[in-house]
């Protein structure tokens, strides 16, 4: 099992859109820079809405058309356990964030942090939920994930979370 500081989580509502995009764009990234055995990656839901499914449709297409492989990707819901095995769990927008600061025990070693603010166009901001935006939702989300799965893999690379 990998470090927990090298051990990543995305998390988003129901683990079928957002953070398995994130999940997915990000091991393609550490397999680039030859890193992936290094990582632990993962993703998981606030809510246990769609536990076991894969991700939606729309999402691995999309993910697909920029080469991305989405499709063995199961959803799951956060658990206490994260908290621990993780270093990095990373919400896809505020209101998640807040959430799993509430969630987060007393023992917990993980950084909960916003998503995009490893980014360099969007700190601050919430990735979007691609249901709201139409085709075009799941294209914003992909080019903001991209572009924070790079700072944030240059940051764990860095060693930030030790």
């Amino acid at each position: 099992m990998a470090d927990p500081r090298d051990a990543v989580l995305f998390v988003c509502t129901g683990n079928i859109c957002r953070s398995p995009t994130a999940e997915g764009v990000f091991r393609d990234l550490a397999a680039k820079r030859g890193v992936l055995e290094r990582l632990r990656i993962d993703s998981a839901g606030t809510h246990d809405y769609h536990v076991g499914e894969p991700p939606d449709p729309r999402s691995v297409e999309h993910a697909r058309r920029r080469g991305y492989d989405l499709t063995a990707l199961r959803a799951r819901q956060v658990r206490a356990a994260d908290f621990t095995e993780f270093g990095w769990i990373l919400a896809m927008d505020r209101g998640h964030l807040r959430l799993l600061e509430a969630a987060r025990p007393r023992v917990a070693i993980a950084r909960v942090e916003l998503f995009l603010d490893h980014s360099k166009g969007w700190k601050g901001e919430d990735v979007p939920d691609p249901y709201y935006g139409g085709v075009r939702g799941f294209e914003v989300v992909l080019d903001q994930v991209e572009e924070a799965c790079e700072g944030l893999l240059d940051a764990v690379l860095a060693g930030a979370s030790r």
